[in-house]
């Protein structure tokens, strides 16, 4: 019998020629379970020691509503894919669109091996703070997927949108640079799970960031109102910007 690294590249040279599980199996005298579990470690050989950003992608996707109040004319698709929900409604915990709106909840899944993905996330404040929070790489069965879009997603009225990597890494690498514009620096976790979006090509349309052109900041309970205030008021002068915050936060 060959030895296990010339029966793997045999494998790969096969399953490379459209050949199936068990026409492997017939081609090297293998039962068809030994020819699955041979090409699941060609699949896991593949991305073994892959960078992040060429794994293959399997999906992005991004919350309903993400793009109130932002300028989209440079992409006009984008925007007509989004269309405003009534009455706040496509947001967590919404009262109404203008006191919460402005956050993008991304979600990127690529592939790790035969079954299993990796997926990571991004809260995106797209008016004023830019990657507010992550979550960090997680490897989950590919069966789970859905699963996990709808945890991820369950705190919004709507399902999320499906998008293209490109339009992921403009929202969310726009919104960061945006956001150090005015003196603000991404979530810890942020270089950590960034590599799964790819680099910048420089290339990708431009979104005009802030609710109408201008920050906005809506306070949110773990925040330094007080500092971000006085970070915008330095960056943009006491007439650049809005806000609101709960009352007592300054």
């Amino acid at each position: 019998m060959m030895e296990s690294d010339d029966v793997l590249a045999r494998v790969s040279e096969l399953r490379a020629a459209g050949s199936g599980p068990k026409q492997i199996a017939r081609a090297l005298g293998l039962r068809p379970a030994q020819a699955s579990a041979l090409l699941r470690q060609v699949a896991e050989c593949r991305t073994e020691g892959v960078a992040p950003a060429d794994r293959p992608v399997v999906g992005c996707w991004v919350n309903a509503g993400w793009s109130a109040g932002l300028g989209l004319a440079a992409v006009p698709a984008w925007a007509e894919a989004d269309p405003p929900p009534a009455s706040g409604r496509g947001y967590p915990h919404a009262a109404d669109d203008t006191a919460t709106s402005g956050f993008a909840q991304v979600l990127v899944a690529r592939q790790e091996r035969a079954s299993r993905l990796t997926v990571c996330g991004f809260l995106v404040d797209v008016y004023c703070l830019g990657v507010k929070n992550t979550v960090e790489p997680e490897v989950i069965g590919a069966g789970s997927l859905l699963a996990y879009l709808r945890r991820y997603y369950s705190a919004f009225d709507q399902p999320p949108l499906s998008i293209e990597l490109d339009q992921a890494r403009t929202i969310v690498h726009g919104a960061v640079e945006y956001a150090r514009s005015l003196g603000f620096t991404p979530a810890p976790g942020f270089a950590d799970t960034a590599p799964y979006l790819g680099s910048v090509r420089g290339d990708e349309p431009a979104i005009v960031f802030g609710r109408e052109g201008k920050p906005f900041y809506a306070s949110g309970p773990y925040d330094d109102a007080r500092n971000i205030v006085r970070t915008l008021e330095q960056s943009c002068g006491p007439d650049g910007f809005h806000y609101t915050v709960a009352m007592g936060q300054l």
